[in-house]
């Protein structure tokens, strides 16, 4: 048996993409009334794709069935009631119908194109075998388990794809555009070069154009992997995917949306995926690499089922005295029944899609069953600055005054900077709080490129770059020119009076999660488009094995390339547009989902919702636990079966036993796989 409906579940699990990634994928949807009606090739099994096959009154029909078997071995064992053989054949026969009729039609199919080594077929062959010698309450349990165990599945797979599409819908898809003296909301892609866009405080610049207001800062990390906001002036180019920060500002269009900046990344993207079109023979490249040992084992394994229950019923005519066909036909149905792969096949896709549920619990989304196994794997993590490590914010973290008290410096500061929209000033009157409140600030005029000027309680008080103190011949301590973070400098009546560190914090996880993966002697490497001197620091604090700054998208893809070369086994972790392209190229591409962008979670194979960076930790833990619980339930129902095989083609296991042995194993499965979600990973 080749379970190959795994295969479409995690094909369904991969979704559309901006770059088309997945888009052209082959899938065959169904109804939920549709049954099996497959008349495919290999990849043709059941479809797990749509959200009400896994709700209850889809499956009327099943719930129907295992009512009507409740009640008849009810009556039989707690009554001691039989009805007559016909009347027993008839409820029976319902009973099986409406729980088997999908299985039934599917094995007619498969078997109509010579297909006849299959799960289905073993199950359609042992269950009307079981009502030919009149064990109809057998072959009701077998049919009605097995088709729970696929239900178990449809459910799993359905709350996975939600999750991932939940996170996914949220993404901003339109841009106000002016018309006619008016605004309007639009498809970025029906906008034309010349027209002018809108964008409000906080949205996403959607298409690369020429800055018409006077001045706006924008955050430009997504594109650049910059951390340091950007202030455009009148006339400088903007980019799509940029993040406006304060004002309301109005852009030019330059481009079109398939030409921006945006999409040339995004075609980075898919030169780094082997092809834009995932066939069938790509999903089965991603299974896990445990459903490919299963799917190839089971190749084998129903075909020898099949040839020994047909010896265990025919060889013995030759050998036994006083031969019996259905003695020995019932042994061999004993012998079809536990051997059914049910066991595996329901605990080998509900382990992984426990993985699934456990990292969905723990804020991470993994896009199939496959990378948890690579997870496992992984011996080096290349994580991006920005976003990834440090939270994209800008915060105070030294203040150093000169001639002046500590408190007197951040008074006059902020003061001052509260007149300034730049987000550097933001910081700065952010940590000052109410200390600027009982001041008399006159005459604020903004030195473009430099900072500000003004006079606060007859004082006159500079503040901003080094150049404008040298603007002005400030004399400033020769060090600050070597000081890696952003800086702002203070003078008051011409004289310096100290600086402000202003830099982007570290997350407060960042050093742990460094920490915890060095335990389980995973190599870390970070990539920046930050200068090195500030990627350099952030290594050093947090304890980063190898750290490289200065890097452009190309040059990321480029160091990520040579330590594949170098045989390492890599995920990577970023949240910029400019990270996609390494995403795609990493045996794991883990996108920061909480602030990332659209095209990183888009390709990404792991997606952690809150940008923790412990959170990577996680899912190596959460790919080993899944690993583990799998093997597990294959070696316990192989165990099982061996033995129950043996005691059927014996003549001691009797029917009913070797379904509750085979319902029995599933149903440990089924709770051992159930077990991962509860688990604590800390």
């Amino acid at each position: 048996m080749e379970h190959n409906h795994d295969i479409k579940q995690q094909d369904d699990l991969q979704l559309d993409s901006l770059t088309k990634i997945t888009d052209d994928k082959s899938e065959h949807k169904h109804g939920p009334d549709d049954g099996h009606d497959h008349e495919h090739d290999e990849e043709d099994e059941h479809d797990h794709g749509g959200d009400e096959s896994a709700g209850w009154k889809s499956h009327w029909d099943l719930l129907l069935a295992l009512l009507i078997l409740i009640v008849m071995i009810v009556l039989k064992f707690g009554f001691d009631y039989t009805p007559t053989k016909w009347l027993d054949f008839s409820i029976h026969l319902v009973a099986f119908i409406l729980a088997g009729w999908k299985v039934l039609d599917l094995a007619f199919r498969k078997a109509k194109r010579g297909d006849i080594f299959n799960e289905f077929v073993l199950m359609s062959v042992a269950t009307i075998g079981a009502f030919y010698i009149g064990s109809y309450s057998e072959g009701v349990a077998v049919m009605v388990f097995y088709c729970i165990g696929e239900w178990f599945q449809d459910a799993a797979v359905d709350k996975a794809k939600r999750n991932i599409k939940a996170l996914l819908d949220i993404r901003p898809d339109e841009v106000t555009v002016l018309r006619n003296g008016k605004s309007e909301v639009t498809d970025p892609s029906k906008i034309q070069l010349g027209e002018s866009i809108q964008i409000k405080p906080g949205e996403k610049v959607a298409l690369d154009g020429e800055l018409i207001s006077e001045s706006a800062s924008f955050n430009t990390a997504a594109l650049t992997g910059e951390s340091k906001p950007d202030t455009k002036h009148k006339g400088e180019a903007i980019y799509a995917g940029m993040i406006n920060l304060n004002t309301v500002t109005e852009v030019k269009v330059n481009a079109l949306f398939k030409d921006s900046k945006l999409s040339r990344i995004l075609e980075m993207v898919q030169d780094a995926t082997p092809t834009s079109a995932i066939t069938a023979q790509d999903a089965t490249a991603r299974k896990s690499q445990t459903q490919l040992f299963i799917s190839r084992f089971a190749k084998v394994y129903t075909p020898i089922v099949f040839f020994l229950a047909l010896a265990v019923c025919l060889v013995p005519y030759f050998f036994v005295d006083n031969y019996v066909f259905n003695t020995w036909f019932y042994r061999a149905l004993v012998f079809l029944v536990i051997s059914c792969p049910c066991a595996l096949v329901v605990s080998i896709p509900l382990g992984y899609f426990g993985g699934i549920g456990l990292a969905s619990r723990n804020g991470i989304l993994f896009k199939g069953g496959n990378f948890l196994d690579v997870m496992t794997k992984i011996n080096t993590v290349v994580m991006d600055k920005t976003g990834t490590l440090t939270k994209g914010v800008f915060k105070v973290q030294q203040v150093v005054p000169n001639n002046i008290s500590k408190e007197e410096l951040i008074k006059l500061t902020s003061a001052i900077e509260q007149y300034s929209t730049h987000p550097i000033a933001k910081a700065v009157t952010e940590y000052a709080g109410n200390a600027k409140d009982d001041v008399k600030v006159e005459g604020v005029e903004e030195i473009a490129g430099h900072g500000l000027k003004g006079n606060i309680d007859g004082k006159e008080v500079l503040a901003g770059n080094l150049k404008l103190l040298q603007k002005f011949k400030i004399d400033y301590p020769k060090e600050l020119e070597q000081e890696v973070n952003t800086i702002v400098v203070v003078a008051v009546n011409n004289s310096y009076a100290g600086h402000i560190t202003i830099a982007d914090e570290v997350k407060e996880d960042a050093a742990k999660a460094i920490e915890e993966m060095h335990k389980l002697n995973i190599q870390i490497v970070m990539l920046s488009g930050d200068k090195q001197s500030v990627v350099d620091l952030v290594a050093k604090g947090i304890g980063i094995d190898k750290a490289f700054g200065d890097l452009l998208p190309e040059g990321k893809v480029e160091k990520v390339q040579q330590l594949k070369n170098e045989g390492r086994r890599i995920a990577f972790a970023g949240d910029g547009v400019n990270d996609a392209p390494v995403v795609a190229l990493a045996d794991a591409g883990i996108a920061m989902g909480g602030l990332g962008s659209d095209a990183t979670i888009e390709t990404a194979d792991i997606v952690i919702q809150n940008d923790q960076p412990t959170k990577i930790v996680s899912a190596i833990k959460i790919g080993k636990i899944t690993r583990s619980i799998v093997w597990q339930n294959i070696t316990i129902a192989m165990l099982i079966k061996v033995v129950v095989l043996i005691l059927g083609a014996g003549g001691v296991a009797t029917l009913w036993e070797a379904v509750i042995a085979d319902v029995g194993v599933a149903l440990l499965a089924i709770l051992n796989a159930v077990r991962i979600q509860r688990m604590k990973l800390y």
